[in-house]
């Protein structure tokens, strides 16, 4: 099942700049990676086990060439060996010629005992029946990049701060593609899927249009319902023609497929991403006033929201005081190895022995994933209900704001009732008892909360509903400070990963917390990195099922959103000396 859970994406700030908003933005030293489902953590839920099968849902098939390059990738793994091997590599391969024809030479290619080719051998397959991974994609020149943007992040006054986020600025510059013509004139011979629009790629193996790293890449931010100048990412860079072209790939997803996919390859079509789209819609709106933007993207919203509200992922529970809540779950039409991923899933699960195993490991072979509810899903979904309701106010579509004003209540009822632990200080993710159908009303029950702390059981203080109250963020306050999660460089461990930590930041920042940032890593590397060591203030992440990446675009756009809402003071140097225990101002 798809890998959802994702190891843990306004305030009233008056633009001064206390230390503990300095400390915040030194806490921040953690960047993440790429795609939920792409990411190596293991899924988070996994301290109390479940058994049994839920209704099966839909399984949707991918296509014969993906089905093919998950062949080539298993080749090349026998041929190559584990040292530096990428499977994603192999199926972002574009064909030259037809699949029957490169279908038929692959078969022909000689084989030893253990089904390896003859490296020789394989790279000349390779060269001439392949174009490159990434060769479907070409440059595309951003329309509205200059190199300093007018008013660009007017309260950062410490010269080597502000030139390294104009190199930060710079990269948008260098992620920017758009698809190749090839794949227009012969889609069946890519992975990659047609978007009508220039993208901007996280960077590095990941070739592709990623659905909650757009956010991060666009995303801009409001106070309390006030404009302020806190934005990030392209709509910092004044980039809103590129922000605006991202969305629009997104809701061609939606019109085309139903929901936006993971990633824009034909591999992706099975499962989606945390659901987010409503508020890039709502952010560009509100820096531009577009209100034809608005306006277009609302019916795409609205279907968005159906497919997270349909049969497989919604769960009913009732209470122990015998209310009814609705909630979602994830839930990818996909039970098989991950194509991206193939040969390494199939590794893993060949350690189990039954699907009992594969249902209640730790690993990435677990098919728990359909029995948890997760705190920071229905938060995603939340803050949608509450984008629409705002949007559809926006175009004079009352019955609609009004629906899904009264949708929004009911689910953070729902948030309380079921994920709020009082003596923790935080909301944890729920499992569900099994055995009963997808529709039946389950009893709650305190002993299916899971207790382990997860830095995605505070993402619900990321938004007004919560963190506008001052006494849940005074819980929230002590119960983050026990959680244990806390490094002397950034939030989780081992790894931090910037969606999360930037969530939490900006929900405790409405209260004075802390923050941190990038700047050692980067200039020491030359490179921004898709995650950051939270115990030490200089140290990439690593482990994993891949190699961390560079580039990095979610990195990028959160660090100039740190920036421009916290600015930099001239005398105030910058550095791992300067990084405090982020316990210290709690």
């Amino acid at each position: 099942m798809y890998m959802a859970s994702f190891h843990s994406r306004s305030s009233n700030s008056n633009g001064n700049h206390p230390a503990s908003s300095f400390s915040l933005l030194l806490l921040f030293l953690l960047l993440a990676s790429a795609s939920v489902s792409a990411s190596e953590t293991v899924p988070k839920a996994m301290s109390q086990p479940a058994t049994g099968n839920f209704d099966g849902g839909p399984v949707v098939p991918t296509t014969p060439l993906v089905t093919f390059l998950e062949r080539v990738q298993e080749i090349a793994l026998a041929t190559f060996g584990k040292k530096d091997f990428d499977p994603k590599l192999y199926v972002d391969l574009s064909l030259k010629s037809g699949l029957s024809t490169t279908v038929t030479a692959f078969h022909k290619l000689p084989r030893n005992a253990s089904e390896s080719v003859s490296a020789p051998d394989f790279k000349e397959f390779l060269h001439e029946y392949f174009d490159g991974a990434g060769d479907d994609l070409v440059y595309a020149e951003p329309p509205d990049f200059v190199p300093e943007p007018d008013g660009f992040l007017p309260k950062v006054k410490n010269p080597q701060v502000r030139a390294w986020a104009l190199e930060v600025h710079a990269l948008w510059k260098n992620l920017s593609r758009r698809v190749s013509g090839s794949v227009l004139d012969r889609l069946e011979f890519h992975t990659l899927l047609l978007l009508p629009g220039p993208i901007v790629i996280p960077s590095s193996r990941f070739r592709e249009v990623y659905y909650w790293d757009s956010y991060w890449v666009i995303r801009l931010k409001f106070f309390m319902g006030v404009i302020k100048h806190a934005c990030m990412g392209l709509l910092a860079s004044k980039m809103y023609k590129t922000a605006k072209a991202i969305v629009t790939n997104l809701i061609y997803l939606i019109d085309t497929y139903g929901y936006v996919f993971n990633g824009a390859r034909a591999y992706y079509t099975n499962r989606s991403q945390p659901p987010i789209l409503s508020a890039m819609v709502y952010d560009i709106y509100n820096r531009t006033g577009d209100f034809d933007f608005v306006k277009k993207a609302l019916p795409a919203l609205l279907k968005e929201h159906q497919f997270w509200n349909s049969r497989i992922h919604k769960v009913n529970v009732q209470d122990d005081q015998g209310g009814n809540h609705t909630l979602s779950r994830y839930y990818a039409m996909w039970n098989k190895p991950r194509p991206e991923s193939s040969t390494i899933d199939k590794a893993h699960s060949s350690k189990l022995l039954n699907a009992s195993d594969k249902e209640n490991t730790s690993d990435f072979t677990t098919l728990a994933i359909t029995s948890i509810l997760p705190i920071d899903l229905n938060i995603f979904i939340l803050k949608m209900e509450l984008d629409i309701a705002s949007m559809a106010q926006i175009v004079g579509d009352n019955r609609t704001a009004e629906s899904f004003l009264k949708t929004a209540q009911a689910r953070k009822q729902a948030i309380n009732s079921v994920f709020w632990n009082e003596e923790k200080g935080q909301w944890l993710d729920y499992w569900i008892s099994n055995g009963t159908s997808s529709q039946e009303c389950r009893r709650w029950k305190a002993s299916n909360q899971n207790n382990n702390a997860f830095a995605s059981n505070f993402v619900p203080i990321w938004i007004d509903l919560f963190n506008s109250d001052t006494c849940i963020v005074e819980k929230v306050r002590k119960g983050f400070q026990s959680s244990g999660l806390l490094g002397a460089a950034g939030i989780d461990f081992p790894n931090g990963w910037a969606p999360l930590q930037h969530m939490i930041v900006e929900g405790l920042a409405k209260s004075g917390s802390q923050e941190a940032n990038n700047y050692v890593a980067y200039k020491e590397t030359g490179a921004m990195h898709e995650k950051y060591d939270v115990e030490k203030c200089r140290d990439i992440g690593g482990g994993g099922e891949y190699i961390p990446q560079t580039g990095f675009s979610w990195s990028n756009g959160a660090v100039l959103a740190f920036l421009e809402e916290f600015g930099w003071p001239e005398d105030l140097k910058i550095g791992c000396n300067w990084v405090m225990h982020c316990g210290d101002e709690l």
